[in-house]
């Protein structure tokens, strides 16, 4: 399919950005609802890219930085993707996010469960008042991290997933619920050192979360574990939706009718507190017909069922597991394509390098393509949002295209639809990146383990000891 007809015609200008409130944000994008009454834009979302703000002078990337190629890609990403046609001629990063996530995603992940968006002209007046509006409503390190990014001539418009169509011009109350499912699997790669044998038994998502504490991203460990999300058992699924709802941080958000009710905006939330708590019961009162203190147990049952019955994850698991060498066997891959010395080669010791790692350095270029290319479309789907939505049947009505939950505390009928969200195409030059920040989140959390044992055995030894007065 040609994406060129993806497009709208027309243009926003400075006067629009009022219509347009601050949803959300990840890494790359700000996420944009909007509220004003155009049919054209009426339950739709818009992806507004980012830039990072330099800490020197507050200089831009300098457009000389890129290739001068028909493409916004690099000359080794080319290579790459070189068998998705369509996104190594795309123009702009906005049709080649729109190619990436059409031809590369979706049929991994199923097109029903994917949304590839629409493109969408916008001056940079817009883009500006956009900045001005939500710098307020952003979290305080986001905005120091990036700013929207003044010089993209558009955006990506796509379907509002926390809706139903029609259902709120009809009236009906709808429910959505956003989850960061994180990576579901531990990873089983030889190319990992016998040193990072922790990585075999403790999630990634477990250890990320020492070294976010000890950076104060968070307040508090989440008890939240993507094994029992994945893992297809019904009681473990609702042990992992419990464990979200406890502690959402930026991995759990719920929307009543369109408006947030539990979690944060862009930065996230901590521990879910008796206010929260009572708030929440109170929100879902239109939705689930239970008595006060039994609609959130409710709620809780509901995207379980949801989650075990529509058996995407299985889907989302196995993309997950193109990444079947781990960053710390693709990295060797990485300077292969790219025609540099192996930096990590060079920092092991000799013991280390001929028995597990020469090998990924003899192979054809092809297969090194191939290791990085899998690896990255792993970290896309690895950090991927997931959007569930509910809407109760009503009694009698027939022929729904939905898939339908029941739910037997309260014996009503939902509707639901999921759909994947925050598909983004990850840069090639983040490899580096993403191998250091796995060296900083195992050398935290081995630290941190290592003085929770020494602090066990003082503890263990403190009865024996006798004090002077």
């Amino acid at each position: 399919m040609n994406l060129r007809i993806h497009q709208m015609e027309v243009v926003l200008q400075e006067k629009d950005a009022a219509d347009w409130v601050y949803r959300g944000e990840g890494g790359a994008n700000l996420v944009l609802a909007y509220c004003g009454s155009s049919p054209a834009f009426v339950g739709k979302v818009m992806r507004v890219q980012k830039e990072k703000r330099e800490k020197s002078h507050g200089h831009r990337r300098k457009k000389s930085e890129r290739p001068k190629s028909p493409s916004s890609l690099t000359v080794e990403e080319r290579l790459l993707w070189k068998d998705a046609g369509e996104l190594i001629s795309s123009p702009t990063k906005e049709i080649m996010e729109q190619v990436y996530v059409q031809h590369v995603i979706s049929p991994l992940l199923g097109p029903k469960h994917v949304d590839p968006g629409i493109r969408i002209l916008v001056s940079r007046e817009f883009l500006e008042s956009i900045e001005k509006n939500v710098i307020f409503q952003r979290p305080a390190w986001r905005v120091d991290a990036a700013r929207v990014d003044m010089s993209r001539d558009s955006t990506l418009l796509m379907s509002d997933h926390s809706l139903f169509p029609l259902g709120t011009l009809k009236g009906q109350p709808f429910l959505s619920v956003e989850i960061k499912p994180k990576c579901g699997y531990l990873p089983f790669s030889r190319y990992i050192a016998e040193r990072n044998a922790i990585k075999r038994s403790i999630t990634r998502f477990k250890m990320h979360q020492v070294l976010k504490l000890r950076q104060h991203e968070i307040s508090e460990l989440s008890e939240y574990d993507p094994l029992n999300l994945f893992s297809g058992s019904k009681g473990r699924i609702q042990k992992a939706i419990k464990a979200l709802y406890a502690t959402p941080q930026n991995n759990f958000r719920v929307f009543l009718n369109g408006s947030l009710i539990l979690g944060g905006l862009g930065g996230g939330t901590n521990k879910t507190n008796i206010g929260t708590e009572e708030a929440f019961e109170n929100q879902l009162k239109c939705l689930i017909q239970a008595g006060n203190g039994m609609r959130t147990e409710s709620f809780i049952h509901l995207v379980t069922e949801a989650v075990y019955n529509s058996g995407v994850l299985d889907r989302l698991l196995e993309a997950q597991k193109l990444d079947n060498l781990d960053i710390e066997g693709a990295i060797h891959a990485y300077y292969d394509i790219i025609s540099q010395p192996c930096r990590v080669c060079g920092e092991l010791g000799e013991d280390e390098l001929p028995h597990r790692y020469a090998s990924l350095h003899s192979i054809p270029l092809d297969e090194s393509l191939k290791i990085v290319k899998d690896f990255l479309i792993a970290v896309t789907v690895k950090d991927c949002s997931m959007m569930i939505s509910f809407r109760p049947r009503v009694d009698g009505e027939l022929g729904s295209s939905y898939n339908c939950v029941y739910l037997e505390s309260t014996k009503q009928s939902f509707d639901y639809k999921v759909h994947f969200i925050d598909l983004d195409l990850k840069p090639l030059r983040k490899m580096e990146d993403y191998y250091n920040l796995d060296k900083k989140i195992l050398k935290c959390y081995t630290e941190e383990a290592n003085t929770k044992d020494g602090a066990d055995k003082a503890l263990t030894m403190q009865p024996y000891e006798t004090i002077s007065l």
